[in-house]
């Protein structure tokens, strides 16, 4: 099963769909939003994703801070305010992006940020975890019949499947991304294995969501078959922002999706053994052993195991047959490391 996002083919036999996440680092700088935007592309992302939140339509001034490092927010609320862009900013971002060959993806954390990402031709929507029991939300991203792409963060088994259930019968198609919501998350929570249980239980393209800071899971995912990455990106280890621990550098990023593609090239190019054997030929002449003779032989003599070695190269009869000509008799005197041939005996 596939399907498309703007002009990306997702699914089995296609390239993979990576996409470098930026969510609030931009810190409400459409400059510095424009700057990821430049780093994403530069690093060979296909898509570069930001989060659209509307303080007044998702959240209250009782909202805690998950990490608390914004001196100027008294409240999480401010924070959504801070770091806002106002809808023709978002459209000057999305438009950016495009001019940079780039698909544009935010995701909606209220109904009005869907109705604002919609003004600006967003071509699928990301759910985020603690979306997935928005029910209102949902309804609103079924809607539009735009593909979702489905965050298992927070998700109980139960929880995702219900979300998936929804929108398959509505006739829209889904993601399901495997992630961990900890930042960063270390190796014993990437959960890898889930990849191949996503693939099973919903028949269809699955993904996964990086928080490791580093490239090692997100390879390893595209190995086990995933079909969307994602990764969350800073330009520097000691840049401001909560999630930076959990973010690849912009070198980082580059050579991760130079990994992914080469990982591409290698699923869609499948390796025949006795192919590549035939074509080794004159490699394998080289390396393997044929049998020779141990010392001078005389005429007359019957062969036996000891009057055999094997060596470089395997031009002649191979070590593995030397079984074969125990037992006959040599026709002439034939010299030490003389190259044995079924001509010289008997």
């Amino acid at each position: 099963m596939s399907f498309s996002v703007a002009s990306h083919l997702i699914g089995e036999g296609h390239p993979t769909f990576v996409v470098a996440e930026v969510g609030l680092a931009h810190e409400g700088s459409l400059g510095m939003a424009q700057s990821f935007a430049d780093a994403a592309a530069e690093a060979g992302a296909d898509a570069v994703k930001f989060q659209t939140h509307i303080a007044e339509a998702e959240s209250t001034t009782r909202e805690q801070f998950r990490v608390n490092v914004f001196p100027q927010d008294e409240t999480r609320q401010d924070y959504w305010q801070r770091t806002s862009f106002s809808i023709d900013e978002w459209k000057k971002l999305a438009n950016y992006v495009r001019d940079l060959g780039l698909v544009f993806l935010s995701s909606p954390f209220s109904e009005a940020a869907v109705d604002l990402l919609l003004e600006c031709d967003v071509p699928a929507w990301k759910l985020a975890s603690g979306e997935i029991g928005n029910l209102p939300l949902l309804e609103k991203l079924a809607k539009t019949q735009k593909p979702v792409f489905i965050s298992s963060g927070m998700s109980s088994w139960e929880e995702l499947d219900g979300a998936v259930d929804f929108f398959r019968h509505r006739e829209v198609d889904v993601v399901a991304m495997q992630c961990t919501s900890s930042y960063p998350c270390p190796p014993a929570r990437w959960g890898l294995n889930i990849l191949a249980e996503l693939r099973t239980r919903y028949s269809s393209p699955v993904g996964f969501s990086d928080h490791s800071g580093t490239g090692v899971p997100s390879l390893a995912a595209v190995a086990l078959g995933a079909n969307v990455i994602e990764f969350h990106l800073a330009f520097h280890t000691k840049m401001f922002g909560p999630d930076v621990s959990a973010s690849l550098m912009p070198e980082a990023a580059k050579e991760l999706i130079r990994g992914i593609r080469a990982l591409d090239q290698a699923s869609q190019q499948p390796v025949d053994k006795d192919t590549v054997a035939e074509e080794s030929l004159p490699l394998r002449q080289l390396f393997t052993k044929s049998v020779v003779v141990a010392k001078t032989l005389e005429p007359g003599t019957v062969l036996g195991r000891e009057h055999l070695a094997f060596k470089k190269p395997g031009d002649g009869i191979p070590a593995n047959q030397y079984q074969r000509l125990l037992g006959r008799r040599v026709k002439v005197r034939l010299p030490k490391d003389h190259l044995l041939a079924d001509e010289d005996l008997e």
